[in-house]
């Protein structure tokens, strides 16, 4: 091998990574609490940014559809005032979102909970009574059957007490708590202001990113990042807006039909079932099964009709309202969201299914752009593959 400059320059790269990797591995407790400081105080642009990722997808339509580009180009007046007016016309939605749920749903949630305290307690003796005329005979089971008993005044005095107690001993002190909130609300208020910058000053942003990635990368390796990239943009920001769309589209679905059939918890059930459905694949059968059960011990014939309104709903949904909602824009095989779903819910919870969706895909369209080149290369048409 002949040593010349660039040849030497590899060598001591190599060296220095090597070091580096020596290093992180003998002194991992300590790596492992920098990188923790560091996350820690890069946490609140983090959040930031995925605020302004989230808030860009509405603002963006608004803006688009609100101030044609068009009439943009044509008033300057109006070409200062998309934005702006775009991102507070987003920020009163979410506003409103909140606080419709606080002065609206919240309440009707509370008493829908205080009446199923009283539909358990009524449920019980009627277990008790079909565990009698079935297992009578089996002195094990109707013995347990006996003991069981509701209480729900005792469980909400054993909240409170966990909450006066139990929480109190988990914070230690009023102080920590108080100290934890305004902790929380000061990086959120933080990430909030980061957002609305990125929001204002996206396009400035976006160039001054361009100038630092062409100025430290190859052109091609830079043009390649910032294909990447906007291929992951528009697959997230598809796939978000097509699960929220078809979340509020269902869970609507579920409860007029539940208040047209005269079925109980019919907000309950359509808030979950919204909130579930954002779980792809698994979600809505979740809120299924727990709204089954909490019509089950009001009325087991109502319960039943649930299912079969559900099962109908899900057809309707999934032929008819998600394929024209969604559609192909994640542009995903099915075998390959089931496991894009099933790893992202062991790596990362609920979270990791929402992530996952739209990171393999991405992943799944760059590796077929590779095949596809490869396959050009060598002078292979893909059709010819059969």
């Amino acid at each position: 091998m002949e040593l010349n400059r660039d040849t030497i320059r590899k060598i001591r790269g190599l060296i220095v990574f090597t070091a580096l990797v020596i290093v992180c591995l003998w002194k991992h407790e300590m790596v492992f609490d920098i990188l923790g400081f560091v996350f820690g105080i890069l946490f609140p642009f983090i959040l930031g940014g995925a605020i302004a990722f989230v808030l860009n997808v509405p603002m963006s339509f608004i803006e688009r559809h609100l101030f044609p580009e068009e009439r943009r180009e044509k008033s300057k007046g109006m070409k200062k005032l998309a934005r702006p007016v775009s991102m507070l016309i987003v920020l009163f939605a979410v506003i409103a979102v909140v606080g419709l749920v606080m002065f609206v749903v919240l309440p009707q949630l509370a008493s829908t909970f205080a009446g199923l305290g009283k539909s358990i307690q009524a449920f019980i003796p009627q277990v008790q009574e079909w565990a009698d005329q079935l297992f009578h005979n089996n002195d094990e089971i109707m013995n347990w059957v006996n003991s069981l008993e509701f209480d729900w005044n005792k469980i909400m005095n054993a909240v409170i007490d966990f909450f006066r107690n139990g929480a109190g001993s988990v914070l230690n002190s009023t102080l920590t708590a108080a100290r934890s909130i305004v902790s929380g609300l000061t990086t959120f208020f933080i990430s909030f202001v980061f957002a609305v910058y990125i929001l204002l000053q996206k396009e400035k942003l976006s160039v001054q990113a361009k100038k630092v990635l062409f100025a430290f990368a190859r052109k091609g390796r830079a043009e390649a990042t910032l294909e990447v990239l906007a291929l992951t943009y528009n697959t997230f920001s598809s796939f978000l807006t097509g699960q929220c769309v078809e979340a509020v589209i269902l869970g609507s679905m579920f409860v007029v039909t539940m208040t047209i059939l005269k079925l109980p918890y019919a907000l309950l059930v359509g808030i979950l079932i919204a909130f579930t459905a954002l779980i792809p694949i698994f979600g809505a059968f979740i809120g299924c099964v727990v709204g089954a059960f909490l019509i089950f011990m009001v009325d087991p014939v109502k319960a039943l009709i649930f299912i079969v309104m559900f099962l109908v709903l899900q057809q309707i949904e999934g032929n008819l309202i998600y394929p024209h909602v969604v559609g192909s824009s994640v542009g995903l095989p099915s075998i390959w969201v089931l496991a894009a779903v099933t790893i992202g819910g062991n790596l990362l919870g609920i979270v990791g299914m929402l992530i996952f969706i739209p990171l393999v895909s991405v992943v799944y369209a760059l590796f077929r752009e590779i095949v596809y080149l490869k396959l050009k290369q060598r002078k292979i048409s893909p059709e010819e593959i059969v």
